[in-house]
C-alpha cells in the first residue's frame, strides 16, 4: 500500500511545490484548500501523514489537528506557516505535532527528510499496533521487534533451526535479547508443548547451579529437606536454556558434557541413574573460542554445543529497529505507569537513532522507562532521555584517517566513559553491559584513560 498524505493549504504555489516533491515518491497525495474539505477527506481515508497550513480560509491548522487527534490519537502531522510565532510553535509541540516548519522552506532536501522521518514513525506505530493485535490473539507469543535486514536474516535462521532437534548456541552482546530468541526457538520447535526451563549460569554459584540442574535427594546437603527434581529431569520432552554458558565452572562443564553425551544423570545424594530427553539451547556474550584457547572452557564441550550458531546483532548494527522498539516501550510504560508521555520529538528520535547503545535493547528499554517516569505528559524531548550523543560518531572516518592506535584510543575512551556513565559508576553493571569480565574492566578503564569517580 502506498503511504497516503493529506495536504491542507490554500496557497496554489505551496500545493504545487508539495505535488512536485511528493508525487514522484510513490505516495498517494490528496490536496485540499480548506478545513471543511480536509475534514471530509480525513473521514473518508486513512492517512499516514497530514501536512497542515496554520492559517486556512475557514480555520486554523492547529485546531484542525486537534480534531484529527480526537478521532485518531496516533495521527501524525506537520504544521507549515508563513507567520512564525514562538507561542504557536510551543503550542504545536504540546499538541503533539511531529514538526513545525516555516515558509519559505530553506531546503527542499530537509523538508523531504522531515516528511520521510514522519512516515517512518507512522509505519513504526502501525507495526506496533499490528504486533499488539497479534499478541492479543495469540497469548504467550514472544515480543521480538525487528525489521532490519540483520534481524530478518536472524529470523530466517531461527525458522530453519527451530524444527531441527539439535543443540543451538546463541551469541550476542548483553542486552540484545538472546533469551527471546531461545524462547522463539522453543515455541517453533516440535517440543513447544513441553516445558522450557531457563537458567542463568552467571547468576548462581557452582553448588546452587549444580543442584538446580541435577536435582537432589533429601539430606544431600544442609538445607535439603526434601527430594527435589532438577532442570534436567523437569525438561524431559522440552528444552533447557542455559544463559551465560561461558560462566560454568570447569567441574560443572565435565558433568554437563557427560549428560549431553549419555542422556543420563544422577541427582545429588543419589546413586540411581535417571534419563531425560531434552533439547539444549545455550547463550553467551563471550567469544567461546577465546575462552577455550585461554583454558577456561573445555574444547570437547565447546564442540558439543557449537552445532547450530545464531548471532544476535547489537542494536547499533540494526538502527532501523530503534524507532519501532522505542515506540513499543513508550506505549508499554505509558500503560504500566498510567502516563501519557509522547510523542517522541524529531530531535529525540534523532538522538535515539544516533546513540551507541552499549547496553543494546535493554539499555534502550530503560531509557524509555526513565523518560516516561520523569515526563509529566506531552512530547518526549532529548533531556527526558538522559543520554548523550553517540560516542561512535566521532570515531567515524572523516578526512585523513587517524593512525590505528590513536583511533582505537579515542574510541575506547568514549565507549568506556559512556558505559561507566550509564552504569552510574557501578563496575559490576559495567561488566554485565559490556560483556567484559569484571576483573578486566579496570585494565580497560586505565588503558582508555577513564577516571573512576569515588
Amino acid at each position: 500500500m502506498k503511504p497516503k498524505v493529506l495536504l491542507v493549504d490554500d496557497d496554489p504555489f505551496t500545493r504545487r511545490l508539495f505535488e512536485d516533491l511528493l508525487r514522484p515518491k510513490d505516495l498517494d497525495l490528496v490536496t485540499t484548500g480548506t478545513a471543511a474539505e480536509a475534514r471530509l477527506a480525513f473521514r473518508s481515508g486513512d492517512f499516514n501523514l497530514a501536512i497542515l497550513d496554520q492559517r486556512l480560509p475557514d480555520g486554523n491548522g492547529l485546531d484542525l489537528f486537534a480534531e484529527m487527534r480526537r478521532e485518531r490519537p496516533r495521527q501524525l502531522a506537520l504544521l507549515i506557516t508563513g507567520y512564525a510565532d514562538v507561542r504557536d510553535a510551543v503550542r504545536a509541540v504540546r499538541e503533539g505535532l511531529f514538526d513545525y516548519l516555516t515558509k519559505p522552506f530553506e531546503s527542499l532536501e530537509e523538508l523531504e527528510a522531515v516528511i520521510g522521518k514522519a512516515l517512518e514513525m507512522d509505519r513504526a506505530y502501525r507495526e506496533i499496533s499490528d504486533l499488539r493485535e497479534a499478541l492479543n490473539a495469540r497469548a504467550g507469543d514472544q515480543v521480538i521487534i525487528g525489521r532490519s535486514a540483520a534481524m530478518e536474516r536472524l529470523f530466517s535462521q531461527v525458522r530453519q533451526a527451530a524444527p531441527l532437534d539439535t543443540t543451538v548456541l546463541i551469541q550476542g552482546e548483553s542486552g540484545t535479547g538472546k533469551e527471546l530468541i531461545a524462547k522463539l526457538l522453543h515455541a517453533l520447535s516440535g517440543r513447544a508443548k513441553g516445558p522450557l526451563k531457563e537458567l542463568n549460569c552467571g547468576a548462581l554459584p557452582e553448588s546452587l547451579l549444580e543442584a538446580s540442574l541435577f536435582g537432589f535427594e533429601k539430606g544431600a546437603f544442609t538445607g535439603a529437606i526434601k527430594a527435589t527434581p532438577g532442570y534436567f529431569e523437569e525438561a524431559d520432552d522440552g528444552t533447557i536454556f542455559l544463559d551465560e554458558i561461558a560462566d560454568v565452572s570447569p567441574k560443572l562443564q565435565v558433568s554437563l558434557l557427560r549428560v549431553l553425551q549419555e542422556g543420563n544423570f544422577i541427582r545429588l545424594g543419589s546413586t540411581m541413574q535417571r534419563s531425560s530427553d531434552f533439547r539444549l539451547i545455550c547463550a553467551t556474550n563471550k567469544p567461546l573460542e577465546a575462552e577455550m584457547e585461554a583454558g577456561r572452557f573445555r574444547s570437547d564441550l565447546f564442540y558439543r554445543i557449537n552445532v547450530v550458531v545464531l548471532r544476535v546483532p547489537p542494536l547499533r548494527q540494526r538502527r532501523e529497529d530503534i524507532l519501532p522498539l522505542a515506540l513499543f516501550f513508550l506505549e508499554y510504560f505509558n500503560r504500566k505507569f498510567a502516563r501519557a508521555a509522547g510523542p517522541l520529538t524529531p530531535e529525540a528520535v534523532a538522538l535515539l537513532e544516533n546513540s551507541y547503545w552499549p547496553g543494546n535493547v535493554r539499555e534502550l528499554k530503560h531509557t524509555i522507562e526513565r523518560a516516561v517516569v520523569i515526563n509529566a505528559g506531552g512530547p518526549v524531548t532529548p533531556p527526558d532521555l538522559g543520554i548523550s550523543a553517540s560516542p561512535a560518531t566521532s570515531a567515524q572516518p572523516s578526512g585523513k584517517p587517524l593512525p590505528y592506535r590513536e583511533a582505537r584510543q579515542r574510541f575506547e575512551h568514549e565507549y568506556f566513559s559512556h558505559l561507566l556513565q550509564f552504569a552510574e559508576g557501578n563496575i559490576s553493571e559495567s561488566a554485565r553491559l559490556s560483556g567484559v569480565a569484571r576483573q578486566n574492566i579496570y585494565a580497560h578503564l586505565t588503558r582508555a584513560d577513564v577516571v573512576l569517580k569515588s
